[in-house]
């Protein structure tokens, strides 16, 4: 699996409130967001099922 890089426009508070958990943590502020966006996705296939390859290739709506 590659990496990619983009841009997120974030209130300057909420940036503030990530990057003290990711310090809180020793993780870095990319480790942190990777993270929770992990986590997001394993609670939404534990809610949704899991999202399959075929799913990644459908069409967007």
């Amino acid at each position: 699996m590659g990496e990619t890089t983009f841009i997120v426009r974030i209130d300057a508070k909420i940036l503030r409130k990530l990057d003290y958990i990711a310090k809180y943590d020793d993780r870095s502020r990319n480790a942190e967001v990777n993270r929770m966006i992990r986590k997001h996705i394993a609670a939404f296939e534990r809610e949704n099922g899991p999202i399959t390859e075929e799913d990644l290739q459908a069409p967007e709506s």
